[in-house]
């Protein structure tokens, strides 16, 4: 096997470089000599990765919408010179989401295989997404999508493959031994980016309007980035804020009920790696009714189905759930039996063979 050149724009705790850390660790573990080039400065799931030669490239995240598109382009195009110095003609390229077009350009230009992992649908502006997805399609040899969905909303070419995303065997063995039968405080949990299209504001208004329960809320951000986005806001005491997590397992351990309110106009969500972790440890699930993320909950059988701008249908649902303890068990059950076909064992066997076909 020749080498692979995996590519991602920004490393944090986000699920796209989880999964393709998973992806990078079943690769080495092969043996398959691994080069990883991604963003310095900030730790993610893709630091520190064992028999992976690390490069890193320029980027430079920032709030203000110009900014951050120079910053941008600017990243590729200095992604795409280095990448031309240092690719072989049997490569194998590796582009994790379609933001890092100047791997395809210096792919294409070195004539090497070009895969692209699409994890997402919902990029803005309109013209943006068009010339990220022109690109892939224009180069790609091989598409990887996160869902089913994903695949026939966004095909790119004829060779296409469905990898779900999994969880990781240790989190699996870790979820399984930790787990424990839940105390009597009932916890609503959403893991998420700290974004409004997430359902962040929605999530609040909930807890404001069921005082009975505790709401945690864990972002994929700082400290001063949450005190940046709450200011002049009045909280209820009962919700509960938290910044970037590395360790999630004990949110996970204390919840009662897992949620995803993801605004369906703004932002589909392509699977939904958090609702699947919160599966393993028995959490009920309320998602949002389009998406890869329903190919994980079945309504009335291990959640609901529910747009987020409806807040008062997913507080009865949260009511529901909790308040009827044999409709709990069963939806509990169901979502653990549901967590178990998304294994490593799966996830490993797809993503060595998808590289020879």
């Amino acid at each position: 096997m020749n080498r692979i050149v995996a590519i991602h724009l920004l490393n944090d705790y986000s699920g796209s470089p989880k999964v393709l850390m998973q992806l990078l660790k079943t690769w080495t573990g092969k043996n398959i000599e691994a080069h990883l080039f991604t963003s310095g400065g900030s730790k993610g799931f893709l630091s520190d990765l064992p028999k992976v030669t690390r490069h890193l490239i320029w980027y430079r995240f920032s709030q203000n919408p110009l900014i951050r598109i120079c910053n941008f382009f600017i990243s590729q195009l200095f992604l795409m010179i280095k990448l031309l110095v240092f690719l072989r003609r049997d490569d194998t390229i590796y582009i994790n989401t379609v933001l890092p077009f100047g791997a395809a350009v210096s792919g294409k230009l070195r004539g090497c295989r070009i895969i692209y992992h699409i994890h997402e649908t919902s990029v803005k502006p309109e013209i943006f997404k068009n010339f990220l997805f022109g690109i892939a399609r224009l180069t790609a040899s091989k598409g990887v999508f996160v869902s089913d969905y994903l695949m026939k909303k966004e095909p790119l070419v004829k060779n296409q493959v469905l990898l779900y995303n999994v969880l990781e065997r240790e989190f699996a063995e870790k979820a399984d031994r930790s787990y424990t039968i839940r105390g009597k405080e009932p916890i609503v949990l959403m893991i998420c980016s700290l974004k409004s299209y997430k359902g962040v504001d929605e999530f609040v208004k909930l807890a404001e309007i069921n005082r009975t329960y505790i709401f945690k809320l864990v972002l994929n951000a700082s400290q001063q980035e949450i005190d940046a986005y709450f200011k002049g806001k009045i909280l209820p005491d009962h919700l509960k804020l938290y910044p970037t997590q590395i360790d999630t397992h004990s949110f996970y351990r204390e919840a009662s009920i897992i949620v995803n309110l993801s605004r369906p106009d703004e932002w589909v969500e392509t699977f939904g790696l958090t609702i699947l972790e919160g599966m393993r440890y028995r959490l009920p699930a309320i998602v949002p009714p389009v998406g890869g993320i329903t190919e994980l909950v079945n309504e009335n059988k291990n959640g609901f189905l529910i747009n987020s701008a409806d807040v008062y249908e997913l507080s009865g649902k949260i009511h529901y759930l909790m308040c009827n303890e044999d409709v709990y068990k069963s939806f509990s059950e169901s979502a653990y039996q549901k967590s178990l076909e998304f294994s490593e064992a799966y996830f490993e066997e797809t993503c060595v063979r998808m590289l020879s076909i």
